[in-house]
């Protein structure tokens, strides 16, 4: 019989989940189903428990219910205990485990992917909500030399550095946290955004001088073109660019292999994702 999985969310049309799945699934020869559901904001649980009861093996959680996922679950692992977030429910009778494969998505496609290695480099972290506590464990055990978290409200970034300098990961480094106006003066080889501020083409106050020669810049958002952090970049020279796809396309990797056993070359799915 055919397992099915689902992208649940609100909403959920636009989700390229479903696309991704169908040729993960005819690369690796998994005979599964995965659709989309359509969840109203107040019933998340009962339409989760809904498809567990018609046979339902999985979903992948987008927005806005990522928190609700990890309170939902009975266990939990490591990294959706750190994000206090999950985007990857299995399911195993009436159980339901959480995980959260965002972080690992970031780092392979920032290592493997576009060959940045993240070992000994200064990083910075733009933002401080769900998406970079979701990435934060992961980050921190690609060991960086230095990792610093910016938001627009630094009692944020400070509480969030707080709570993950008692990581083991973070023994042997620096983190810690500040507002947009500490950054001047401050410069990184790598810079991530993990703010909303590409879906509302609004940037934070962001210094001219924030990149070292050979930095990357990469933002979780994609779309078509630019997006407004990027375009920032670039007009200050900045020639490495990624947006957030090859992370869309590592995290549902990892979603796979947690429900198959296998995993999935991402490399054709990204060429085809690129291509449409």
């Amino acid at each position: 019989m055919t397992d099915r999985y689902a992208v649940i969310g609100h909403p959920v049309a636009h989700s390229q989940s479903p696309g991704i799945h169908a040729m993960f699934a005819a690369q690796t020869g998994e005979d599964i189903a995965y659709g989309r559901l359509l969840a109203p904001v107040d019933g998340f649980a009962e339409w989760v428990k809904a498809f567990i009861a018609e046979g339902g093996r999985g979903v992948n959680v987008t927005l806005p219910f990522k928190l609700e996922a990890y309170e939902l679950a009975d266990e939990v692992s490591e990294r959706a205990r750190q994000a206090r977030a999950a985007n990857t429910l299995s399911f195993s009778g009436k159980k339901i485990s959480a995980d959260n494969t965002d972080g690992i998505g970031l780092v392979r496609d920032i290592e493997i992917n576009l060959e940045f290695e993240l070992k000994n480099k200064r990083v910075l972290l733009m933002g401080a909500g769900g998406a970079a506590r979701g990435v934060l464990l992961p980050l921190l055990e690609a060991r960086p030399a230095r990792l610093i978290i910016a938001n627009r409200t630094v009692e944020r970034a400070i509480q969030l550095a707080r709570s993950v300098r008692r990581q083991p990961a973070a023994a042997h480094m620096e983190v810690s946290a500040c507002a947009f106006d500490d950054l001047p003066g401050q410069r990184f080889e790598l810079v991530i955004n993990a703010t909303s501020s590409s879906l509302s083409d609004e940037l934070p106050p962001l210094p001219d001088d924030l990149f070292v020669a050979g930095a990357l810049a990469y933002d979780m958002m994609y779309g078509k073109g630019l997006t407004s952090f990027l375009a920032y970049a670039e007009a200050r020279n900045v020639e490495r660019l990624a947006d957030g796809l090859g992370m869309l396309v590592e995290q549902a990797a990892e979603s796979f292999m947690i429900w198959r056993g296998v995993r999935p070359d991402t490399q054709p799915v990204m060429l085809a994702l690129r291509k449409s």
